[in-house]
C-alpha cells in the first residue's frame, strides 16, 4: 500500500472513531473545548498527517508508523492505580512530588487537581478545565502558534487527559513536580496527551517530565504541551526519554515568555524508536531569556529529531541553543535550529549550536542551523559540528594507561557533560548522570531490566550495544 493511502486510512479510521465516540471525547466539556475539538477535528480532515513532502517533515517518514494497527484508550480505568507499582527502581526517584499518567489518563487518585497551600493547583487537565474554567479557557490554545499542524489538530481533536499546572503571582513553588507518562497496555496504544502550565508574575517552578515503558509493545505518542510564563517567572524545565524501540514520541511544546522572564528547557533522549521533538520558544517581553539545550544518544536503528524554533519578537531578549548528540550504529539523527529576529526585535543576543559524533560510518547525522533576522542592531551566531572521538585525545589519555575503551567512554561523558551540567537540581543532575554513563556503557536500554513489580533484581543484564565500539 502506498505511503498516501496508509495515511489517509488511518486518518479516516481516526475521524469515525472521534465521530462514533464524541460524547467519551467531550465528556465534562465545556461547549468552549467542545467547540474547539470539533474545529480541530475539520483542520485535521483538511491536512491530515504531515508528510515528507513538507519542508519540515523531509527528514522525517511516519510511513512505518501510521501503518500499525493502534488503538485509542478511550478508558482511565486501569488494573492497578497505586503509582508506587510503576515506580519502584531507584533511577526515578528525584526527591519529586510525583504525578503519574498511564495510557494517556491520570491514575484514579490523582484525577482531582490538589491545591497547595501557596494556591498552586497540580493535577489532571480534564478535571481543571470543568473545575477551574476562567483561568483554563484564558490560556487553553493560545500559545499554539502552528494550527495547521496535523498532529497537533489531531491532538486537540482526541487528546484523553494530560497534567494541569498553574502557579499564582509571586509564587515560589519548592518543590520539584514531577510528571511521568507511562504506556503499560497489550496493546498498541495510540496516546493523545495534552499539558497546560501557567506561571503568573515572578513566580517560580521546576518541573521534570519523564516518559517511560513498561510493555514494550508498538506505541505511539503524539502530545501538545503549552507553557506560559509571565513578566519576571522562573521556569526550569527537564524531558527525559527513555523509551523502548517499538515507541514513537511527537512532541510539540510551545513556550510563551513574557517581559523579564526566564527559561532553562534541558531535553534528554536517552531510548526510542522513533523521536521527534518541536519545541517552540516566543520571547514576547523586552528582557525576556530562554536556555534551549538537549541532549541525545541513538544506536541501532533509532532515529531522532529535534526542531527548535526561537521568535525573538521584540526587543532586549536572549536565547542560547546547544543540543550534542551521539550516533551509532545504524542511527540517524537530524537537527533544525531556526532564530527569527523581527525587525522591532533590535540589540537580541541570540546563539545557536549544534554537536555530533558520529562512531560508526552507517549512522547518519543531519544538521540544519538557521538564522532569519531582519534587525541590524544585534549579535547572532550559529554553528554546527559533526565529527568522530579525537584521535590525539584519545591517545594523550591513553599514554596515561587507560585502556582504550575507558579512553572513549571518557571523551564521550566530557563531550555530554557540558549538556548534563546544565541541570540545576542536584538530585536529577547526579541520576541523569548516572543514566547517560548507563546508556553510553550499553546497560540501559530502555528501563528493561526491570518489570512493573521490580521482582527480580537478579534478573541478569543483557548489553545490547557493542562494546567494541564504545
Amino acid at each position: 500500500m502506498k505511503t498516501k493511502e496508509i495515511a489517509i486510512n488511518l486518518k479516516n479510521e481516526l475521524l469515525n472513531q472521534f465521530e462514533q465516540h464524541f460524547d467519551v471525547f467531550a465528556s465534562a466539556n465545556s461547549d468552549f473545548v467542545k467547540d474547539r475539538r470539533r474545529k480541530a477535528a475539520k483542520i485535521f480532515k483538511e491536512i491530515g498527517f504531515p508528510s515528507r513532502n513538507l519542508e519540515s517533515w523531509r527528514k522525517t517518514d511516519l510511513t512505518k508508523v501510521l501503518s500499525k494497527d493502534y488503538a485509542l484508550n478511550l478508558s482511565s480505568k486501569l488494573e492497578k492505580n497505586n503509582i508506587h507499582d510503576f515506580f519502584s527502581c531507584e533511577i526515578n526517584q528525584f526527591d519529586t512530588d510525583l504525578y503519574t499518567q498511564v495510557n494517556g489518563w491520570c491514575v484514579e487518585k490523582q484525577e482531582s487537581p490538589k491545591v497547595y497551600e501557596n494556591g498552586c493547583i497540580v493535577g489532571s487537565i480534564k478535571a481543571a478545565m470543568h473545575q477551574y474554567p476562567e483561568l483554563f479557557e484564558k490560556h487553553y490554545g493560545k500559545y499554539v502558534t502552528n494550527e495547521k499542524n496535523g498532529l497537533i489538530a489531531l491532538n486537540s481533536a482526541i487528546f484523553s487527559d494530560g497534567y494541569f499546572i498553574y502557579i499564582p503571582d509571586g509564587v515560589d513553588q519548592d518543590r520539584t513536580l514531577q510528571m511521568v507518562n507511562i504506556i503499560n497496555s497489550k496493546k498498541h496504544e495510540f496516546v493523545n496527551a495534552r499539558n497546560l502550565v501557567i506561571l503568573g508574575k515572578n513566580a517560580r517552578l521546576k518541573l521534570v517530565h519523564c516518559d517511560d515503558s513498561i510493555e514494550f509493545k508498538n506505541s505511539l505518542i503524539n502530545s501538545v504541551t503549552e507553557v506560559f510564563i509571565d513578566s519576571g517567572a522562573k521556569l526550569d524545565y527537564y524531558k527525559l526519554q527513555n523509551k523502548d524501540e517499538e515507541a514513537v514520541i511527537l512532541t510539540n511544546t510551545f513556550f510563551h515568555q513574557e517581559a523579564d522572564s526566564s527559561l532553562m528547557s534541558n531535553t534528554l533522549i536517552l531510548n526510542g524508536g522513533l523521536v521527534r521533538n518541536d519545541i517552540n520558544v516566543l520571547l514576547n517581553g523586552r528582557g525576556a531569556n530562554a536556555d534551549v539545550v538537549g541532549l541525545y544518544l541513538v544506536d541501532g536503528k533509532q532515529f531522532v529529531d529535534n526542531h527548535i524554533y526561537i521568535d525573538h519578537a521584540v526587543s532586549n531578549c536572549t536565547s542560547n541553543t546547544t543540543f550534542k548528540g551521539i550516533a551509532d550504529d545504524e542511527a540517524r539523527s537530524v537537527f533544525n535550529g531556526h532564530v527569527l529576529v523581527r525587525q522591532d526585535a533590535q540589540q537580541t543576543l541570540a546563539f545557536q549550536n549544534n554537536h555530533n559524533i558520529q562512531l560508526t560510518n552507517t549512522s547518519k547525522i543531519d544538521t540544519h542551523p538557521f538564522l532569519e533576522i531582519y534587525a541590524d542592531d544585534v549579535k547572532c551566531s550559529h554553528g554546527a559540528t559533526v565529527g568522530q572521538l579525537d584521535k590525539e585525545a584519545l591517545f594523550y589519555i591513553m599514554q596515561r594507561g587507560i585502556c582504550e575503551r575507558n579512553a572513549k567512554m571518557l571523551l564521550m561523558l566530557a563531550f555530554v557533560g557540558e549538556i548534563v551540567n546544565k541541570i540545576s537540581l542536584p538530585t536529577v543532575q547526579e541520576y541523569s548522570h548516572d543514566l547517560v554513563t548507563r546508556r553510553l556503557k550499553g546497560e540501559l536500554s530502555a528501563c528493561d531490566q526491570c518489570s512493573i513489580e521490580c521482582a527480580d533484581p537478579d534478573k541478569p543484564l543483557v548489553f545490547e550495544i557493542d562494546m567494541s565500539k564504545v
